[in-house]
C-alpha cells in the first residue's frame, strides 16, 4: 500500500464530499498498511489508477450502482424512505440484496470510526456485485460496487431524507484501504481480521491482515461478529482484548458460537440479529476472487495497449496459474468440522443457479469439510470476469479445461478428486454460455 506520507499528502491535495470523513478516514490508515495479506508484494506490484489505460477516477463507470442512480435521475424508480432504518430497505431491494447477508464488524475499520463500536456496530450487506455498509447514526451508507473493467466503484448516500438522494462517487476515504496489498494493489475488496481493543480500536503494533478462502478459520474475524448454530471450535470473532498490554489475548466475554447477537448489543437498530458464518466465509472467498479478476484485466489491458503482447505472455501464465487456483479452491483451507449458519442465507444463496441438467450449481453449499459442494467460484459468471481480454479469458478457460478434464495433474491440484473435476466441468458446460468449443469434449477423468 502507500506509505502513510503519500496518503497524507493525498488528503492534503484532494476534497472528499464527506469533509471530516476525509480527515476521520486517516484514523485507519496505520491498520490497513499492516493488513498487508498474505501475498508477496512482489508479484503485484502496484498499478498506477492514473494510468492511461486504466484511468479509474475518470472513467465513468457502468457497475450496478451507477445504473440505479441513473434510474433515480430520470424518476424511473424511487428510494423509499423507512422511519427506522431510512435508505437501507430501499436499497437492499433496488440492488438485488437480501437482507440475510447481513454480516457485522465492530472494529473501528471504517471512514466512520468515531461511530462504531461493540456496541453499536457496522453491518455489512452484499450480492455478487454490489455490498453496503451501514453504520448507527452514521452520515452516510457506504457502498461498493464491482465495475466489468474498473474493479470496485465506491459511492456514499446521505442518510438523510432529501427529496432526491443520489448517490456520491468516493476517492480517498475508501482507496486508502481499498487500494492496497491487500487488495492486489488495485481498486478492490477487502476483509481484514485485527486484534480489536475494548472499543473496537485495532491494536496496530499486533497486526492485522486480509482474509479470504486460504486463510484457516482459527485466525480469522477479529473484530467481527460471528453466529452459527454449529461453528468452528477456535476463530477469532466475537472477542476483544481487554489488556492493553496483552492485545493478542482475546477474550470472547461469552458463547464463542451464539445463534444471534442479542446478548451483545442492541440489535433492535439493525434489520436482523445474525452475522451469519456461512455469509461471512462466501464475503471472504469473493474478495480475492474479484480482485484477481480485476488484477489480471488490469494488467492485460495496459499490456495490450502499449503493444507488449508476446513480452506478456510469461506474465499471463502466472498471473493464470494464481486466478485458477483460486477459482477452483484448490487453496482453500479445509473446514476442521460442519458448521451451520444461523439464518436463511445457505437456503436463499444458492437459490439462483444456474443450475445444470442434474439440478447442480456452482452456489451449492457443502459446509461440511468445505465451503461449496462443487469447487469453482461462481464469480464465474459474474459481469467482470464475461468481460475480461479476449487473451486472458482464453488463457483462463484453457488451464480451467486442462484441470477439470484431467489433463493438468500438477502438485496444486491434488486436492481436487476425480469426482470433483468432473462434476464442475459438467455444471460448467451446462450453464456458462459461450465457452471455447473445446469444452464440448469428452471428460479424461472419468
Amino acid at each position: 500500500m502507500e506509505q502513510p506520507s503519500r496518503v497524507i499528502a493525498l488528503a492534503k491535495s484532494r476534497k472528499s464530499v464527506l469533509g471530516l470523513a476525509g480527515l476521520a478516514a486517516l484514523v485507519t490508515v496505520a491498520w490497513c498498511v499492516n493488513a498487508q495479506g498474505h501475498d508477496d508484494n512482489a508479484d503485484f506490484l502496484t498499478i498506477d489508477l492514473d494510468d492511461k489505460t486504466i484511468q479509474y477516477e475518470e472513467t465513468p463507470s457502468t457497475d450496478a450502482v451507477a445504473r440505479l442512480e441513473e434510474k433515480l435521475e430520470k424518476g424511473q424508480v424511487k428510494l423509499a424512505y423507512d422511519p427506522k432504518f431510512g435508505y437501507l430497505p430501499s436499497l437492499l431491494q433496488n440492488l438485488g440484496i437480501k437482507v440475510d447477508t447481513q454480516v457485522v464488524v465492530f472494529s473501528k475499520t471504517s471512514f466512520q470510526p468515531s461511530r462504531i463500536s461493540p456496541a453499536k456496530p457496522r453491518v455489512i450487506y452484499f450480492n455478487d456485485a454490489v455490498s453496503i455498509g451501514s453504520v448507527q447514526n452514521g452520515q452516510v451508507y457506504e457502498v461498493m460496487a464491482l465495475d466489468r473493467k474498473q474493479g470496485e466503484i465506491f459511492y456514499t448516500l446521505d442518510v438523510h431524507q432529501d427529496e432526491k438522494p443520489s448517490f456520491h462517487r468516493e476517492g480517498l476515504a475508501c482507496l486508502q484501504c481499498h487500494y492496497s496489498p491487500a487488495t492486489l494493489n488495485i481498486a478492490g475488496m477487502l476483509v481484514s481480521s485485527v486484534y480489536p481493543s475494548a472499543d473496537g480500536t485495532p491494536f496496530v503494533r499486533a497486526g492485522g491482515f486480509a482474509t479470504d478462502h486460504r486463510i484457516p478459520i482459527a485466525d480469522r474475524w477479529g473484530g467481527w461478529y460471528v453466529t452459527s448454530k454449529k461453528g468452528p471450535a477456535s476463530h477469532r470473532g466475537n472477542a476483544v482484548a481487554h489488556d492493553p498490554g496483552r492485545p493478542t489475548d482475546l477474550e470472547t466475554d461469552g458463547e464463542l458460537n451464539p445463534a444471534t447477537l442479542n446478548a451483545r448489543f442492541d440489535t433492535r437498530p439493525y434489520l436482523t440479529n445474525t452475522s451469519d458464518i456461512v455469509s461471512l466465509l462466501t464475503l471472504e472467498h469473493q474478495t480475492r476472487m474479484t480482485n484477481l479478476i480485476t488484477r489480471i484485466g488490469w494488467e492485460t489491458r495496459i499490456a495490450l495497449q502499449e503493444g507488449m503482447t508476446d513480452a506478456f505472455r510469461k506474465r499471463l501464465e502466472f498471473l493464470t496459474d494464481e486466478i485458477v487456483t483460486y477459482m477452483l479452491f484448490a487453496d482453500e483451507a479445509p473446514l476442521r468440522e460442519p458448521i451451520e449458519g444461523s439464518s436463511t442465507f445457505s437456503q436463499t444463496f444458492p437459490q439462483p443457479g444456474p443450475r445444470d441438467k442434474q439440478g447442480r450449481s456452482l452456489r451449492d453449499f457443502d459446509l461440511r469439510t468445505r465451503l461449496f459442494r462443487y469447487p469453482l467460484s461462481y464469480m464465474i459468471y459474474s459481469e467482470a470476469f464475461d468481460n475480461l481480454p479476449a487473451i486472458s479469458s482464453a488463457a483462463i478457460y484453457r488451464k480451467l479445461y486442462d484441470v477439470l478434464s484431467g489433463k493438468d495433474q500438477s502438485a496444486r491440484f491434488k486436492r481436487l478428486s476425480p469426482d470433483d473435476r468432473r462434476a464442475v466441468l459438467e455444471v460448467v458446460r451446462d450453464t456458462k454460455p459461450n465457452l471455447p468449443t473445446y469444452w464440448a469434449a469428452i471428460s479424461n477423468s472419468r
